[in-house]
């Protein structure tokens, strides 16, 4: 007798469901995607006991007569794909053919469907796989499909699911994904007769339902992205929305994506995606939002995973730019509305003007800034001159105390100026846009009234975003200046810190740092960012090692390492906290805000402002 032999069909059949079938929510999910790729209008999702007792859903697709349910109980039996070519370019969600006997052969199945040109329907009754009834009946048009007593069968299997609750919380994801990805169908989805969300179909939109799923404030506006391009093989276009970087969570990534309405997991769009918000989203913090890639069928092979929730993609780098640069260019738009929000900007399509400057606080080379607004601020000050990152500073006497003056602020060096002069007798408008400056709080945070409420502002977060964003208008234009040192300093560097100045001499040298060997592991420092010029040349030179073995370590691409440089050099150059201001840097740095491109959060992620509305303070006050 043969060793090898044919499986009975209904042990096959309870093999191929330990492929489809792990959970009750895989049996949601290929039951919705059968009532999607039937085109219904409306999908009603009911659960019972955790999914083990009931499940059922109801569709008004297209339908079926009694010898298409008969043949869809068959293995292998699909409406969905016919030839070999279709299957390297597949457009619907369900194509296997093996989700309805697989359920089947594990559960008490009852099929109830009936076609818009029949006036009868037709219902196949089963038990774990086991045809037991097949009549005509009266039904509605489309597909009602009743799941009960699921795995009772194989009790090993009801063995190893988790509690109902979170069982139920699979079935959710299912749901919401289905009302996600297909704003153009009703949903509605309950648990034991409870209703847990109702969508009608066309009545909101996707941001509507974006919202309700993501977002924890009802007030909270969402990120839009949107960014395509035309390939050769066809349209590639990203869209969707992301919350804001500071309501994003700690912890795991709550990203949703979606590739050609079909709900996916990729570790390559996750990360460029954290790229596209890099320098917005504070460490340890994970992208939270719902993005939708729509791509050719052809360049996608969804074949490649038994529940399809793994892909994988003909073109990754290019899908890996389309994202991360799509998500960046929605972040810039972001600070239009938030600065209409803040300032009242009646036009949210200006943007910074190329030769902008952060703000100069007193203690920086003189400056003389020009503004349509409010008349020009003229500040002229003795330059502090540093030896060895020793400050030795002259001051005028003009009846500030010292802690009001700070070191250099701008990325450009100038010699030494005059003395300045603050015009006092200049009177300046104490209204940027539709905000007004009040004052300090704890000489750390900016605050001002608004037409709603008011604002409070990290002085220091402010102003290192200002000025990291036009270092890296400098470093892109290789327009960094350094200043050299009196008195070169020499240092002794480890065979990894060699390494680095090797690997990156060229970057190195574009950031404004002069460093040359001088024999053995010594090497001379001969001038440092002019920028940075108050600080000691060790201190800068052990802050670059540390930006640069970083991205060695956790493997940062080349643009990620240098704005972490640049990150380092506008946080130790920016205005520090505790540090009083006068009233008229406040206002500058205001103005400076309301003039950049991008200004909400600093390059560390932290944001800048908060705002109060009027509302929030009557309810502190029960009024």
């Amino acid at each position: 007798m043969s060793k090898i032999q044919i499986l009975p069909e209904n042990l096959a059949n309870q093999i191929a469901a330990g492929e489809v079938v792990e959970r009750p929510a895989s049996v949601v999910k290929e039951l919705v995607e059968n009532g999607i790729d039937a085109g219904a209008s409306h999908i009603d999702i009911q659960v019972a006991g955790g999914g083990t007792r009931l499940i059922r859903i109801i569709d008004d697709g297209v339908g079926m007569d009694q010898d298409d349910i008969l043949l869809c109980l068959e293995r292998h039996a699909t409406s969905k794909l016919l030839t070999v070519e279709q299957l390297t370019s597949i457009s619907t969600l369900g194509f296997r053919g093996e989700a309805i006997p697989s359920i089947s052969s594990v559960s008490r199945m009852t099929i109830t469907s009936r076609t818009e040109s029949s006036p009868l329907g037709a219902q196949a009754e089963l038990r774990f796989g086991q045809v037991r009834k097949v009549h005509d009946m009266g039904c509605a048009k489309g597909t009602l499909i009743e799941v009960r007593d699921l795995f009772g069968n194989v009790p090993a299997r009801k063995k190893f699911l988790k509690t109902a609750r979170t069982e139920l919380s699979h079935v959710e994801e299912v749901a919401v994904n289905a009302a996600l990805s297909h704003p153009h169908i009703g949903f509605s989805y309950s648990v034991d007769g409870r209703t847990v969300f109702s969508f009608s179909a066309g009545s909101d939109t996707q941001e509507v339902r974006v919202k309700r799923f993501i977002s924890q404030k009802s007030d909270s506006p969402l990120i839009h992205v949107a960014h395509s391009m035309q390939e050769q093989s066809g349209v590639f276009a990203l869209h969707g929305f992301i919350l804001p970087p500071e309501e994003a969570p700690a912890g795991a990534v709550k990203l949703r994506l979606f590739v050609n309405s079909r709900a996916v997991r990729d570790r390559m769009i996750n990360h460029a995606v954290a790229e596209g918000l890099h320098g917005f989203l504070m460490k340890g913090r994970r992208p939270a939002g719902v993005l939708f890639l729509e791509i050719p069928p052809a360049d996608v092979d969804v074949n490649v995973h038994p529940t399809k929730q793994e892909i994988r993609f003909h073109k990754p780098s290019l899908l890996h730019n389309l994202v991360s640069h799509g998500v960046r260019q929605g972040m810039e738009q972001y600070q239009e509305t938030i600065k209409y929000a803040v300032f009242g900007r009646k036009d949210p399509g200006v943007t910074e003007k190329e030769d902008s400057e952060p703000p100069v606080i007193p203690g920086a080379q003189a400056t003389e800034f020009q503004s349509s607004s409010a008349p020009s601020l003229v500040v002229k000050e003795p330059r502090p001159l540093f030896r060895h990152g020793e400050a030795s500073r002259t001051i005028e006497e003009q009846g500030r105390p010292e802690k009001m003056y700070s070191p250099p602020l701008l990325g450009e060096y100038e010699p030494p100026q005059d003395a300045f002069t603050i015009h006092d007798n200049e009177e300046r408008s104490p209204h940027i846009g539709t905000l007004k400056y009040i004052g300090q709080l704890h000489d750390s945070y900016i605050l001002c009234s608004s037409e709603d409420g008011f604002v409070v502002i990290d002085q220091h977060a402010a102003h290192e975003r200002l000025l990291f964003e036009t270092l890296k208008k400098q470093y892109t234009s290789q327009k960094m200046t350094g200043q050299a040192l009196l008195f070169p300093e020499v240092i002794e560097c480890s065979p990894e810190q060699e390494n680095i100045l090797q690997k990156y001499s060229e970057e190195i040298s574009t950031l404004g740092i002069d460093i040359s060997e001088f024999g053995g592991n010594s090497y001379v420092i001969k001038a440092v960012p002019a920028i940075l010029s108050h600080i000691g040349p060790l201190e800068i030179i052990e802050g670059i090692f540390d930006r640069y073995l970083g991205r060695e370590t956790k493997g940062k691409g080349e643009a990620a390492g240098v704005d972490d440089v640049l990150s380092l050099m506008a946080c130790k150059a920016a205005v520090k906290a505790n540090r009083e201001l006068l009233p008229a840097e406040g206002r500058e740095l205001l103005k400076r805000m309301e003039e950049a491109a991008i200004f909400s959060h600093c390059p560390h992620g932290r944001p800048v402002m908060k705002r109060f509305t009027r509302a929030d303070v009557e309810k502190w006050f029960y009024r």
